[in-house]
């Protein structure tokens, strides 16, 4: 599994110049709007996407290997007790996968996913809202 951090940023030459110096690694992939560093060292997803003035945190996430490591951390999600928005199958950020979204007490989005493959458009599907309220689930 790798941590998956996602970013908007206002200006992206800025911010490819900034992270690339950071993580002394160019991108993986750049799209229109979209950057990406795929690292091993540290093991992480790195993303920034343009977006509005100021920036910051867009999400966080767990990528997951394969199928057997996404239906554990799918569990652990469960275990939080928190609201759960279950994607399945979707196509967003240049890739298909099968996800789900939860958020932490602070309203914190997590994403926890699989890559199928990469695509070439950016697809439909974003970044959802918040759960409006983040109170626990009545357990079993």
């Amino acid at each position: 599994m790798r941590i998956h951090i996602s970013l908007t940023a206002p200006d992206l030459a800025a911010a490819k110049q900034f992270y690339s110096a950071l993580f002394d690694h160019a991108p993986t992939m750049e799209r229109d709007g979209y950057l990406q560093w795929m690292l091993d060292d540290p093991l992480v997803n790195f993303v920034v996407e343009q977006g509005a003035a100021g920036g910051g945190l867009s999400h966080l996430g767990v990528q997951a290997d394969d199928a057997a490591e996404l239906a554990r951390q799918f569990e652990r999600v469960e275990n939080t007790r928190a609201e759960v928005l279950d994607e399945g199958e979707t196509q967003c950020c240049f890739a298909r996968s099968t996800k789900n979204w939860t958020a932490d007490p602070a309203g914190v989005r997590w994403e926890s996913f699989l890559t199928h493959e990469r695509t070439g458009d950016y697809g439909n599907s974003g970044v959802p809202e918040a759960p409006k309220s983040v109170e626990t689930r009545a357990c079993c």
